[in-house]
């Protein structure tokens, strides 16, 4: 049934012509291709282009992806008035079952047949009316051949088998790159809807954090809050209190992203939730733990530092605990002594239950500044590698004319300059405080 004769223009034959001008038809047609973002418009490109150089032969496209055997669709054809993109249209694309295009598809074999005779029951007779040569060309995915191209011919001999292999060959890598476009852009939906889901739970997570900062007698506040991705696990908030008291709470989750943020907003609850009386440091810090490690950290293996302080306006005294948080920076501008709040050292949230937290009560004084702040500050890095550390952290709290919003603002052009304005690859929180 095959043989050589050939009357169609070849790219590939011995009668396409010269080979600079063949050369000259690809580069340029690859040329075009390589701009293409969309794979209809990448289809219909080619499909001119093939057209141009190899003359106007009817073709017919099918499908059997996602179709159970012996059923396909017809995805394009030279006879459609109006074309019909395969990607967004699939419901109109007509679905035939049987006949020749189902035996050539199912075959997953290339074929060539030079005097075509078909059936005039067959359910795709309207595409091959007064055609007398077929090539039909599977395009593999995953090892089988769930796409065709048929091109047809009035002509019978009109295909030149030589040119066969290399016909089977460009189309399958025409149809591997129109793959990868569909497949970019089923990604970039699939990206925008994540994106539209992360700041939805990045509102959330927003909505949970103070509304406002409290406005605390002798106790000066401002806050810096920016999550490395959409969502995060740093937490910070206020409780009012009785007698003009205010409680001070940090946190860290383990982890980033929205993981983090669930268990961020988990935290929060927890701690609105107290039962009872306003609790004292220890007994808040116990009881958020005891809440996370029996129902919420068991399996996860997440865990939550904190530090949470009561402030006392009128004694200028704060009461604190702290749950493997990093201890905030103590400026004591009396004397230029710079010290952390240490005297406590407990295990963080959600590891074990039953745990107790001991407390200490440091006196403050006028111009005492306090910086509360989370691990992505001081282990932000440079393009070295080497982490920002709390020296510093120190050296900006040197300064003690700045205010608290100065004191942030001075950080983080500190913290920008270091890092040479790398993005942010920990979530980073500050929380400053000057006794007034």
């Amino acid at each position: 049934m095959l043989n050589s004769t050939q009357s169609s223009p070849s790219l590939f034959g011995p009668q396409a012509g010269d080979w600079r001008q063949r050369l000259d038809k690809v580069v340029t047609m690859m040329r075009e291709m390589s701009l293409q973002t969309d794979p209809q418009e990448m289809v219909r490109a080619y499909t001119r282009r093939l057209r141009q150089m190899l003359g106007s032969e009817r073709f017919v496209s099918v499908s059997r992806r996602d179709l159970p055997s012996p059923k396909y669709r017809i995805t394009r054809s030279s006879l459609w008035a109006t074309e019909i993109n395969p990607w967004t249209e699939k419901e109109r694309l007509p679905v035939l079952e049987g006949g020749l295009l189902g035996e050539l598809i199912y075959g997953e074999q290339p074929r060539i047949i030079h005097d075509l005779v078909v059936s005039e029951d067959d359910p795709a007779i309207a595409y091959f009316e007064g055609q007398r040569s077929l090539m039909a060309i599977p395009n593999y995915d995953q090892g089988s051949a769930l796409n065709m191209t048929v091109r047809l011919s009035a002509d019978p001999e009109a295909f030149d088998v030589e040119a066969f292999p290399e016909h089977v060959w460009t189309s399958n890598l025409f149809g591997r790159a129109t793959h990868n476009l569909v497949l970019s852009e089923e990604l970039k939906r699939a990206y925008a809807m994540v994106d539209r889901e992360l700041k939805h739970v990045a509102d959330i997570q927003t909505s949970l954090l103070p509304r406002e900062i409290p406005v605390i007698p002798t106790f000066g506040l401002a806050v810096h809050y920016q999550t490395s991705q959409w969502a995060g696990g740093d937490y910070y908030d206020f409780f009012r209190l009785p007698d003009d008291k205010w409680g001070i709470l940090i946190a860290d989750v383990s982890g980033h992203g929205t993981p983090a943020a669930v268990m961020m907003a988990i935290t929060h609850t927890i701690a609105h939730s107290y039962p009872g009386p306003p609790a004292l440091p220890g007994e808040l810090l116990a009881h958020v733990n005891q809440q996370l490690a029996t129902r919420y950290t068991v399996e996860s293996g997440t865990f939550v530092t904190a530090f949470y302080g009561i402030y006392d306006p009128h004694r200028r005294e704060l009461r604190y605990a702290c749950a493997g948080h990093n201890p905030p920076r103590l400026k004591r501008c009396e004397d230029g002594t710079i010290t952390s709040l240490d005297g406590v050292s407990n295990l963080p949230l959600g590891l074990f239950a039953d745990l107790e937290f001991e407390e200490t009560v440091l006196q403050l004084i006028p111009g005492d500044q306090i910086i509360f702040y989370t691990d992505g500050i001081t282990e932000a890095c440079a393009h070295s590698g080497e982490m920002f550390g709390l020296d510093r952290l120190d050296e900006v709290l040197e300064d003690c004319q700045l205010t608290p919003d100065g004191v942030i603002a001075e950080v983080l052009r500190t913290l920008d300059e270091f890092t040479a304005g790398m993005p942010a690859t920990d979530d980073r929180t500050l929380l400053v405080a000057k006794v007034s």
